[in-house]
């Protein structure tokens, strides 16, 4: 019975075999002309090598389709790069979607091109519609540049390190200590400050009260012993780490935003407020020494690295670059890039960078609340001039929702964005991929993801979301 089967079987190969005609190839691609003007030699040696392209093609299709894999994805595998294998680095990636479950990584084929097409089609055929795609792209970078650039394994995560559930309210903006790989804190919409530490085992270290509204921002002292705060209550507040205790409160007459120690001299404190206003406070002495008005609220802020520069964007999309000097604290302002879209929306992030592989300059990262994300190349030697090299179109927020630059771990990376999204996801972005820019995403949370903060040693991602949970993802090691 089984030499019956083992005949039976054979034989519906060779029919299968019998269907596809080979010759009919050869024949459709054999050379033009009579055949008299021909080599024979040469056309039953391209009729021969046609026929066996064919079986080949049709055999290959075949195992794609068994594998359970689509026309895209081995339309991908045909198109790939005639050096793929020098371009493709052996790891252990995690695509869209798998972050968050942890389930096996996929083999390197199937990683390279099937995951452009999967990654974006994958949640659109599901039940849960991302809200995170973007609906539109523009990108100055050119498309012999895009095709080295694959799923990018350092942005590929092994799971949760740990989870903070303390607050009731929801947590609106999280940082980690300057130079600090475990100093995280994060402040809350019910005027909450949380000091912890993430290093085994993690804890909470101090809880700071004082603010009766929402903490709208905060930011470390260089030595991380002081925390300052800006909250919706109209004060500023400044905290001493070690006791958790406010060692000063300066009131103002309007909502505070945002706020950032000077870099270089940390006596010296930027508020930006909802009385269109930039102030300049002495740290020390609690007082205003300096101020500048602007058109709109400052909603976002961040220092360039020398102090020389503050960025700030407004609630109608517009960034502006400030002169400070660092020893007067005396504010000049220099350039505003408009935002060119009809319907204005508040800058939720604005975030410096000293140096972009894609800008080969300094660069900042806006972020804005109908769901833009703009990346500038930023001209020091131009007193911060911003020049747009690419956007990126998300779905709108309700939220006020912020983005980060992701960190620089290789030469050979695009330019990599994390941000919060409203349908409880952390999605990861690169800015030099016009058709499938997400390559990974993050599902844990329950809520609206509001911020997203690195650490200094760039191994943990931290995000909060709306219902006051804090989590904090551990990235895969990669050699």
């Amino acid at each position: 019975m089984a030499d019956k089967s083992l005949e039976k079987s054979s034989s519906e190969e060779k029919d299968e075999k019998k269907k596809i005609d080979p010759e009919l190839f050869s024949c459709l691609f054999q050379p033009s002309g009579n055949e008299a003007d021909v080599d024979p030699n040469y056309v039953g040696i391209r009729r021969l090598l046609l026929s066996r392209k064919a079986e080949s093609g049709v055999d290959r299709r075949k195992d794609w389709k068994c594998n359970g894999k689509g026309y895209v994805a081995y339309r991908n595998y045909i198109r790939r790069p005639r050096n793929w294998e020098s371009l493709h680095i052996p790891s252990h990636p995690s695509t869209p979607g798998q972050s968050g479950r942890w389930v096996p990584s996929p083999g390197p084929l199937s990683l390279m091109f099937e995951v452009d097409s999967w990654s974006s089609s994958r949640d659109l055929r599901g039940n849960n519609q991302s809200l995170g795609h973007r609906t539109s792209f523009s990108s100055s970078t050119s498309d012999s540049e895009r095709v080295r650039y694959k799923v990018e394994p350092a942005y590929s995560f092994v799971g949760m390190h740990c989870i903070f559930d303390n607050c009731k309210a929801s947590v609106t903006i999280l940082k980690f200590g300057h130079m600090s790989s475990d100093l995280l804190a994060y402040g809350a919409s019910d005027g909450t400050l949380t000091v912890c530490t993430v290093s085994q085992p993690p804890s909470i270290i101090k809880q700071l009260r004082g603010h009766s509204k929402d903490v709208t921002d905060f930011d470390f002292s260089s030595n991380n012993q002081y925390i300052t705060s800006s909250s919706m209550d109209k004060t500023v507040r400044i905290w001493e780490i070690s006791k958790g205790h406010c060692i000063r409160v300066i009131y103002g007459v309007s909502s505070q935003l945002c706020i950032r120690f000077h870099p270089v001299n940390n006596n010296f404190l930027s508020v930006g407020n909802a009385n269109r206003e930039i102030t300049v406070i002495n740290f020390s002495t609690g007082r205003i020494i300096k101020k500048s008005i602007f058109e709109n609220e400052v909603t976002a802020m961040d220092h360039d690295h020398t102090g020389n520069l503050i960025f700030c964007g407004d609630a109608q999309g517009c960034i502006y670059a400030v002169g400070m000097n660092s020893h007067t604290g005396e504010l000049s302002r220099f350039h505003r890039n408009r935002n060119s879209s009809k319907r204005k929306s508040p800058i939720t992030t604005v975030q410096y960078r000293t140096f972009s592989l894609l800008a080969r300059s300094p660069v900042l990262l806006a972020c804005t609340q109908d769901g833009s994300l703009s990346f500038f190349s930023v001209a020091l030697e131009v007193q911060g001039y911003l020049t747009l090299r690419c956007s990126l179109k998300l779905a709108p927020r309700v939220h006020s929702i912020r983005a980060s630059f992701c960190p620089l771990l290789s030469l050979e990376k695009g330019e990599f964005i994390v941000a919060g999204s409203e349908d409880s996801n952390v999605y990861f972005y690169d800015l030099t991929r016009p058709r499938h820019t997400c390559v990974n995403k993050l599902q844990g949370h329950g809520s609206p993801v509001i911020g997203v903060a690195w650490n200094h040693g760039d191994n943990l991602l931290a995000s909060s979301d709306s219902d006051g949970t804090v989590i904090l993802w551990k990235r895969a090691k990669t050699s």
